[in-house]
């Protein structure tokens, strides 16, 4: 399905928070949900939740991790933001788009650059955008970022000869650029720099460990397989001395929809 998000910069949610001000969340569309975006918006004061996922077994994790907590008004869709219908009608007070411009890609790709245009109409008040600064694209000079880089570039390969489509993460500067054009305007951003972990590290390899399994080419799998535990042990070896992989960022929108003036009467 793609790769996994990173761990959230601590206070990411909080900073949510802080930004939404004593303005009751109201109803709420997680529209790209996981199992921490859910918990979070689990545990706030709304008065219903929907949660979106493009995956039927994401979406089970999703309603196993929320269970214990939700009411009868809060709901779990699968579905695809490239289809029309989907929750069509509908408006939310509060929106988050939790690493969902990233995981477009791998559901509904070139869909990207309409996507806030999408959504648009079911933003009533407020639309948090949390995203991916793009790390390998651009080869680092320091070693911990060349680690994370590497990583990538392996994943991403083997995503791509298992025939999925890995995650395509866009700049911050780009999304401000097409929530303007979809009808936005920008009340709040923040960057925050990630620390990656071995979660992280352990996640990344791991996801690969069944697509090289099932490749028919075992010579290719076998070497393929090989280099990730390489850059699995450098990782790890790395965080053990320094405490975490510095590099990247993840960045913070959030975003009202710009009112139409008034018809002339």
């Amino acid at each position: 399905m793609g790769k996994a998000a990173p761990s959230k910069p601590p206070g990411l949610f909080r900073r949510i928070e802080e930004l939404q001000e004593d303005v009751p969340w109201g109803s709420f569309l997680d529209a790209g949900t996981g199992t921490n975006s859910i918990g979070w918006v689990a545990s706030l004061l709304t008065d219903r939740w929907t949660a979106v996922s493009g995956s039927e077994a994401h979406a089970i994790q999703v309603r196993d991790a929320a269970e214990p907590v939700r009411r009868p008004q809060d709901r779990i869709v699968v579905g695809n933001w490239a289809d029309p219908k989907l929750l069509v009608g509908e408006c939310y007070d509060t929106v988050l788009a939790d690493y969902l411009l990233g995981a477009v890609e791998g559901f509904a790709p070139y869909f990207q650059s309409r996507l806030f245009t999408r959504l648009r109409p079911l933003v009533r008040s407020r639309l948090y955008v949390v995203g991916l600064e793009p790390y390998i694209a651009v080869e680092p000079v320091d070693a911990p970022g060349r680690l994370v880089w590497e990583i990538g570039r392996w994943r991403d390969a083997c995503l791509l000869l298992a025939g999925e489509r890995p995650y395509r993460e866009y700049p911050a500067e780009w999304t401000v650029a097409h929530l303007e054009a979809a009808g936005f305007r920008i009340v709040a951003a923040h960057r925050y720099a990630i620390r990656y972990k071995e979660r992280f590290v352990n996640s990344q390899i791991d996801m690969c460990v069944p697509r090289l399994a099932a490749l028919p080419d075992r010579g290719l799998a076998e070497a393929l397989a090989a280099h990730g535990e390489s850059l699995r042990r450098a990782a790890l070896e790395s965080i053990a001395r320094e405490g975490c992989l510095r590099h990247g960022h993840d960045y913070l929108l959030a975003a009202e929809p710009v009112r139409s003036p008034a018809p002339d009467r």
